[in-house]
């Protein structure tokens, strides 16, 4: 679920080529499991630190595209607000389906986890987050405890989640790649975030667009609001104009910030929770 502006090499390059250099320290293809698709990059605020926020990025791509070197200015953008940033790879369809990317994505959390010191992390104020098919597996690993469980990990072990632009409902599946994902129609109904939304589940930040056409923003980031908040979870949610489905992310690079306020909400979020 990542449309042509930041799937289209040229975008992504313009993004990526516009990243200061002097804000962060970046560690490359380290490994959290033997797949080739199980590595990721550590982007750290430049300047030693210790006891940083950690925060876990899934990029989107429909579970089927996607390369971790590609959302160098995220990592960039979080780094440069003090927080220690690692953007993961994680298996794609049509190679595996559900729920291997998710079950990648809770193994690189419990990496991470384990060596938040050496990044000049604290692994206490730990957030994962995502952007579309990427906010799913995150949204996943907060809400549902199977997969984090699998790990020896649990959701309360996270301060929070960000999710930007989630598809948190998506049943029935349109979208012909992502039902090669959930092998559609045979997808069980517990797949769905928003089946698991309960007041277990750690503190939210919901960010879309509100003109988005890609994953409708009512059914999905406004009503996982509404049922977390309706069970008591501490959600901070908003809607954004002027941005679509793909440059509400890209609104975190410097050249596009001036879009949104998304970098603003998630480093006030992730200090105000860790």
């Amino acid at each position: 679920m990542l449309p042509a502006l930041l799937t289209a090499c040229s975008a992504v390059d313009l993004l990526n080529a516009t990243v200061p250099d002097d804000t962060y320290r970046r560690s490359e293809g380290l490994a959290y499991g033997p797949e080739l698709r199980q590595r990721l990059d550590v982007y750290q605020p430049a300047g030693e630190r210790r006891n940083a926020p950690l925060v876990v990025f899934f990029y989107g791509g429909n579970w089927s595209s996607g390369e971790r070197a590609d959302y160098r200015f995220v990592g960039e953008a979080l780094a440069s607000r003090g927080i220690v940033a690692l953007i993961a790879d994680y298996r794609l369809s049509p190679a595996v389906r559900y729920p291997v990317f998710v079950q990648d994505s809770a193994r690189a959390v419990r990496w991470v986890r384990d060596r938040a010191a050496e990044f000049g992390a604290d692994p206490a104020p730990l957030f994962v987050m995502g952007h579309s098919a990427g906010a799913y597996n995150a949204a996943m690993l907060a809400l549902d405890p199977r997969w984090l469980r699998a790990e020896g990990m649990a959701p309360s072990q996270l301060a929070g989640w960000i999710g930007l632009a989630g598809p948190y409902d998506f049943l029935p599946i349109v979208d012909p790649q992502s039902r090669v994902a959930f092998e559609w129609p045979a997808t069980p109904a517990d797949s769905q975030p928003l089946a698991h939304a309960s007041r277990a589940s750690p503190a939210a930040l919901l960010l879309a667009a509100a003109e988005d056409r890609t994953v409708n923003p009512q059914r999905n980031t406004v009503a996982l609001a509404r049922r977390l908040r309706d069970s008591g979870v501490r959600v901070q949610s908003e809607l954004f104009d002027g941005v679509g489905h793909a440059t509400l992310l890209g609104s975190m690079a410097s050249v596009l910030r001036g879009r949104a306020p998304v970098l603003e909400r998630v480093a006030a979020f992730v200090k105000s929770s860790g």
